[in-house]
């Protein structure tokens, strides 16, 4: 293959994953770890590495160019709380942000995306190597929601697609027909554990969804085991994923973990 990849890597397990499946395909990228929020363990894990702040674009701009990079997939979650810290930007961030209107999630790597492009560089689906990890359709585990929790999940679907086309959250806490929390910086794991402090011991039903008009590109909703873990804790008792546009990280041992608890996990279709 002609084209040369590189992963800019955020924070979780992602990279791992696509690094993984890219050299599966005999694809070996270079890998540009973002410091505030890469895993250490990445620079043993990567055999061409470069580490760089949130705040360098610039030099990464330079660094992706000088290596012939034409195509680029962004693995890992930046958390949105990094808006606010004390990171040092650069002249091309700076200006980033003043010109913007909006600093949410799709405005931010929006603007970033059309840098990658206006020198060239192609902005790949960040599912690319990963298909088999989108959830299917249907039921996933051997539990199945009963009536009460297919109802909240059909409530929670409705207010969770109205909070993600805001850019606000992409996850919706319900029980009895009722928003406990909703998913804003914090994620989906401190929403349910927030949500269970909320709920006084109820039955909670966990929903999760894409945006209205989700670009795969980035920002693509993820669950892994640890947010089952996190929800076996908190008495919720289901969750509810976009089939074919959501990333169950550690599939088996998600699915696995989900069955020992009683956990109900679904894949649905609008």
């Amino acid at each position: 293959m002609s084209d040369r990849f590189a992963i800019i890597a955020g924070n979780g397990r992602f990279p791992f994953l696509v690094l993984d499946a890219a050299r599966e395909r005999g694809i070996d990228p270079l890998v540009v770890a973002i410091k505030e929020e890469a895993f250490p363990e990445l620079g043993t894990h990567a055999r061409e590495i470069v580490w760089l702040s949130l705040g360098e674009v610039s030099k990464l701009l330079e660094l992706l160019t000088a290596r012939g990079v034409t195509q680029v997939v962004l693995a890992g979650q930046v958390k949105h709380v990094q808006l606010f810290s004390s990171i040092k930007a650069d002249g091309v961030v700076q200006r980033t942000l003043e010109g913007m209107r909006r600093k949410n999630t799709d405005a931010l790597i929006g603007a970033f995306v059309h840098m990658l492009e206006a020198r060239g560089m192609r902005v790949a689906d960040s599912t690319l190597f990963l298909q088999p990890l989108l959830a299917a359709a249907g039921h996933l585990t051997k539990r199945i929601p009963d009536a009460g929790e297919l109802s909240d999940i059909a409530y929670g679907r409705e207010i969770a697609h109205t909070i993600a086309g805001l850019d606000i959250g992409q996850t919706i806490v319900v029980a009895d027909r009722a928003c406990v929390a909703v998913e804003a910086m914090e994620g989906t794991d401190a929403a349910i554990e927030r949500a269970a402090a909320l709920s006084n011991g109820k039955r909670l039903v966990v929903v999760k969804v894409s945006k209205p008009q989700q670009d795969m590109r980035f920002d693509v909703p993820v669950v892994g085991v640890n947010t089952i873990r996190v929800m076996s804790r908190s008495n919720a008792r289901v969750l509810a994923v976009d089939a074919g546009r959501t990333l169950l990280f550690e599939r088996e041992q998600l699915i696995e973990e989900a069955n020992q608890t009683g956990i109900a996990v679904v894949g649905m279709k609008d």
